[in-house]
């Protein structure tokens, strides 16, 4: 019992001191459900930036592209001279033991920290669900303070009827259960016993409510106590009213839903069309070499990437206009913005970006490799990768991005049901080294063709 006690004593006493620091410092919500979760969200960017995470730049990419490039050269032509002196070997009699080169993996703090983007979402989603989640059940709140408000004029002018004038009618309703405006009539009841005005202690529910509605409604109210007449009957014509504009907006709010449905319906749209685009379009167009103004390849730019950051814009900001159409506020559109950055996310790390950081596959060349062909024509055999995970089991239905370098056509494919992808790549007709890559997730594996006899 004393327990019990102890604890509402120390709720009551943080309950005033919550109170004396509102009204001295004029401390809104939005600084509690915006203000600090923005500043959260900061603070995890900047802990980011400081620990070396960074986002995906052009530069990074090519440069990473012409180091695989020139290695990929540099271990084929290695390759080349090993055989040649095994051959000549073979010619005199010797056996020369070709040593395998094993490369050590790169270790994990020496990786590139490059998910600032994927850090960033997750920045925007704490800053904005805090507010959205408060703005929507404000919302629920207040409409039902807006309907309960409704009722407690339909009965004050049923006790006016009766013959008890407003101040003594409203008193004896405070008593009673109002709903979730029992406090706010209670707190206007104990300021007209105190010996305020009807006017303004009505005003100061008014206030406590903070709806513009109840508002317009209490200046009636106030005006029909003050003129005198038949105020019975103008109070119940008044909740009728109430009532009436309240089902208004009600039946607004649910014609305008389409409009939602729509905005999400658009948003999958785009997110499919882009993974359409990765998939099937691009990487042909990627495949034929092609270069655009300033001599920068199709291939070297990071399509996937900026789909990613135009899909969570459009998400972000495509919430906010559903809020301003719908309810007429941008800021009960932060909800729609959370809902579909989030699921566009998901989308976005399941079908066009790797989820997860660093290496998440193992990527093997296991046929086709070392190919000579004459420049401009398909292969004879089919260049054979196969995708394991980091336990060596294959990984079915993975999507592959294939492109060959410096020039070529190259299709990307979806790994088979035993972690295989076969490409079959058209080399340009310059004579050379010519290197198909296939990436999967963040993981790479390389194979070369060597082109001879072209048309230079």
């Amino acid at each position: 019992m004393n327990f019990t006690m102890d604890i509402e004593r120390y709720r009551m006493v943080i309950q005033r001191y919550v109170q004396i620091l509102t009204i001295r410092y004029d401390i809104k919500r939005e600084y509690l459900t915006l203000g600090i979760p923005i500043l959260v969200a900061l603070s995890i960017l900047s802990v980011a930036v400081l620990t070396g995470h960074t986002f995906v730049t052009d530069e990074a990419s090519i440069g990473g592209a012409v180091n695989d490039e020139t290695a990929a050269k540099q271990a084929a032509y290695e390759a080349l001279v090993a055989e040649m002196e095994a051959a000549e070997a073979a010619e005199r009699g010797e056996v020369v033991a070709v040593e395998e080169e094993k490369t050590e993996p790169l270790p994990e703090d020496d990786k590139p920290k490059d998910d600032l983007d994927h850090i960033m979402v997750f920045a925007i989603l704490v800053a904005i669900i805090p507010y959205s989640l408060d703005s929507y059940f404000q919302k629920k709140l207040l409409q039902k303070r807006e309907v309960a408000f409704s009722e407690l004029m339909y009965k004050l002018s049923e006790l006016m009827r009766g013959g008890i004038d407003p101040v003594k009618g409203f008193i004896n309703l405070s008593k009673t259960n109002l709903g979730v405006i029992t406090s706010n009539a209670q707190d206007a009841a104990s300021s007209m016993v105190l010996g305020k005005s009807f006017e303004e202690s009505m005003h100061r529910m008014s206030d406590s409510m903070n709806s513009r509605l109840v508002a317009r409604y209490i200046d009636v109210l106030v005006q029909a106590a003050y003129t005198g007449g038949n105020v019975a009957d103008l109070l119940f014509r008044t909740s009728e009213d109430m009532r009436s504009v309240i089902a208004i907006q009600k039946e607004k709010e649910s014609n305008l839903k389409q409009y939602i449905v729509i905005f999400y319906l658009a948003q999958g749209i785009i997110v499919m069309l882009t993974y359409i685009l990765s998939t099937s379009l691009l990487p042909l167009i990627q495949g034929v070499g092609m270069e655009m103004l300033g001599g920068v390849g199709l291939s070297d730019i990071d399509f996937e990437r900026g789909f990613f950051h135009m899909i969570i814009l459009n998400a972000l900001f495509g919430g906010l206009i559903i809020g301003q159409i719908t309810e007429g506020e941008i800021k009960h559109g932060f909800k729609h913005s959370a809902v579909l950055i989030t699921l566009s996310y998901v989308a976005c790390v399941t079908l066009l970006l790797p989820a997860g950081v660093g290496g998440s596959y193992v990527v093997d060349v296991i046929s086709g490799d070392g190919q000579e062909v004459l420049g401009g024509i398909p292969l004879q055999k089919p260049i054979v990768f196969n995708v394991t995970d980091m336990e060596g089991n294959p990984v079915p239905d993975t999507f592959v991005k294939m492109s060959i370098s410096p020039d070529g056509m190259i299709t990307s494919s979806m790994t088979e049901d035993d972690g295989t992808v076969a490409v079959t790549p058209i080399p340009g007709s310059n004579d050379g080294t010519y290197i198909v890559t296939a990436l999967a997730g963040e993981s790479t594996g390389t194979a070369t063709i060597i082109v001879k006899g072209g048309d230079d």
